[in-house]
């Protein structure tokens, strides 16, 4: 009778072990949102503006889209200007970047963010598209 209760007890414990996930391992830092994949690896494609980004603490962006290239943008910055290409993203939201000057652009049609993709820091955050005067 007990190695039965044994038996049955090791039998229980087996199938629990089966039933409980595994435990999630992640190479994400602590605090860092881990966005899936987009669907099919597919790109997000958003229309959006040319013209002057207004930017937190009085910051402004120029972004010129290239109407023949999709994947290309210019941005003037500084007083400097820069040629981005677009990346393609984990979370296939926009994200265009210049490899030389390490700038890189997060383009959302809601705001964007210009950042230092070497240092990963924000250089201008919370960009909006004012409308063309009229």
């Amino acid at each position: 009778m007990s190695s039965r209760i044994t038996f049955l007890a090791a039998s229980l414990a087996l199938l629990g072990a089966c039933t409980t996930p595994a435990p999630v391992v992640s190479d994400v830092a602590p605090g860092v949102v881990d966005v899936p994949p987009a669907v099919d690896d597919r790109q997000l494609a958003f229309t959006l503006a040319s013209g002057t980004y207004h930017c937190d603490l009085g910051a402004r962006v120029d972004v010129q889209r290239d109407p023949g290239n999709p994947h290309r943008i210019r941005i003037g910055w500084t007083g400097r200007h820069y040629l981005l290409e677009r990346n393609r993203s984990h979370s296939g939201l926009p994200r265009y970047e210049d490899a030389t000057s390490g700038l890189v652009w997060i383009d959302l049609p809601w705001k964007s963010v210009l950042l230092d993709g070497q240092r990963g820091k924000p250089l201008a955050s919370e960009c909006i598209a004012l409308p063309p005067p009229a």
